[in-house]
């Protein structure tokens, strides 16, 4: 659902700048976010980290494991080179092999035929050598096997809960993202903002001066004014359109800067909706410091940083407790020996449950224990070293707040003393009772006091987004 708002709003905000309909601050916005490739990067690690989490879990469950091979060998086995002959004799009184008189060979003089002191037996059984011949020529193993595992020290429940911790520090990670391109997204918009209204200030203040320069030129021709009078009005009208090209200039550079944020054409020229700086500001409202660390994504990494290597602790103790896991499995051969040897696939099953405990590795266990407590030591330290960090940064984003609105009032002030002191200036002109000099010094002083307007009423604007990234509240609503 939230692809799909995104997609829409895309489009309407093209269908916009198409119609070239003034777009607003949230649709560049809308724009930025659905274009930046770094937040693309940060949405797959988001994923990344689900589909690894979902694959912790499966460690719960019986794992099946196949394997087959087949070979193809040059020659039997044959375990006699030869026929055998075997000698047949009787089992003794004591349990022995032996041999009764009538089992030995006899001489002429009917006496057993003996051989180094021993009897030598008369019969003999046959022991071919094909029948112990076993024709593994075509030699195949066939091989199915469950693995569930019953305890393992904690290390998959660990797993499954760095897993799930890992997901929720990509997903900070992308909201982090989301704060950082929406602020790059609100500097760019009000520095054309700032840009647009100088340039309008500028173009006012050269047309003023065109028309004083044409005022003054009558007025030499008729010899009221002097030559230099009419040089200093050119001089500062050749100043005014200087600044008005280096604005221009600069409005441009800025509008590719705002479109290559948004993911537009660099040469894509479109007007602002927030161009008249005169719209009131909304205060923000402020925040205690623990809503302040809970809203921030970089207090969110941090904390969840410091649980993750909590649980790095568990997986490293679990190395030296013991693992015990159910087995079971169905081994099919052949040649098979199961009844004889024969040459069918033949098989059996076995069930059992196998442990296994770690003796003696010279304290290597409780060494990376030791070392996975000190880096979460590590990241506790950075955590409170964030929060001290935010707390200033807090306290200087609101200050900066009220210096912007207290410049802001001075420069409302300044414009209407500017605005009057001008008014005055042309009537002394115009009544002969003040020079030109005087003029243009008011002009001048006319032109900063609307300029420091400008600036202080951006600065507004720009301090409120800073505050509102201070708060960790800035585009809060796209992802909580």
């Amino acid at each position: 659902m939230k692809e799909l708002f995104m997609t829409v709003m895309l489009m309407g905000v093209l269908a916009g700048l198409q119609g070239q309909n003034p777009v607003s601050l949230e649709e560049c916005r809308q724009l930025a976010l659905e274009n930046n490739k770094k937040l693309k990067i940060a949405g797959e690690q988001v994923k990344t980290a689900r589909f690894k989490k979902q694959e912790a879990f499966t460690k719960y469950l019986p794992g099946i494991d196949a394997m087959g091979a087949y070979m193809r060998n040059q020659k039997e086995i044959n375990l006699l080179s030869e026929d055998a002959h075997l000698p047949v004799g009787s089992l003794g009184p004591d349990g022995g092999w032996t041999l009764r008189p009538d089992q030995m060979m006899t001489g002429p003089d009917g006496k057993p035929v003996l051989v180094n002191g021993t009897p030598v037996p008369k019969d003999y059984a046959l022991l071919p050598k094909e029948a112990m011949t076993v024709d593994d020529r075509n030699t195949a193993v066939l091989q199915v096997g469950v693995t569930q595992p019953l305890y393992m020290g904690g290390k998959i429940r660990a797993y499954n809960q760095l897993a799930e911790l890992s997901e929720k520090l990509a997903q900070s990670g992308w909201e982090q993202g989301v704060q950082e391109v929406i602020l790059k997204t609100d500097e760019a918009y009000w520095q054309i903002v700032s840009l647009v209204n100088r340039k309008k200030l500028a173009e006012k203040y050269v047309e003023t001066l065109r028309k004083f320069e044409h005022d003054i030129g009558l007025m030499y021709e008729t010899g009221i004014s002097t030559k230099a009078d009419v040089l200093s009005v050119k001089v500062k009208l050749n100043q005014a359109e200087m600044t008005l090209v280096r604005v221009e200039d600069g409005l441009s550079l800025s509008r590719m800067a705002l479109n290559q944020i948004c993911g537009l054409p660099v040469d894509t020229v479109f007007s602002l909706k927030e161009e008249l700086v005169e719209n009131e500001s909304v205060a923000v409202s402020p925040l205690h410091l623990e809503e302040i660390y809970q809203n921030r994504p970089e207090i969110n990494s941090l904390s969840l940083a410091v649980d993750i290597y909590r649980k790095k602790e568990k997986i490293a103790r679990s190395e030296y407790l013991p693992s015990i896991a159910f087995m079971a499995n169905y081994v099919a051969m052949t040649p098979s020996f199961f009844d004889g040897i024969s040459t069918k696939l033949d098989g059996m099953w076995s069930v059992g449950i196998g442990i296994k405990a770690p003796v003696f590795h010279w304290g290597a266990s409780r060494k990376s224990v030791r070392s996975a407590r000190a880096e979460t030591g590590i990241m506790d330290y950075k955590l409170q070293e964030a929060k001290e960090k935010i707390e200033l940064q807090v306290s200087q984003a609101q200050f900066k707040v009220k210096e912007a609105f207290r410049k802001l009032e001075l420069a409302r002030n300044n414009q209407e003393k500017a605005n009057e002191n001008l008014r005055y200036a042309k009537l002394g002109f115009q009544e002969g009772t003040i020079p030109v000099s005087n003029v243009l010094e008011a002009q001048t002083a006319w032109l900063s006091a609307y300029s420091d307007l400008i600036d202080a009423s951006i600065e507004v604007k720009l301090c409120e987004v800073y505050l509102q990234q201070a708060y960790g509240t800035l585009g809060k609503e796209i992802y909580r």
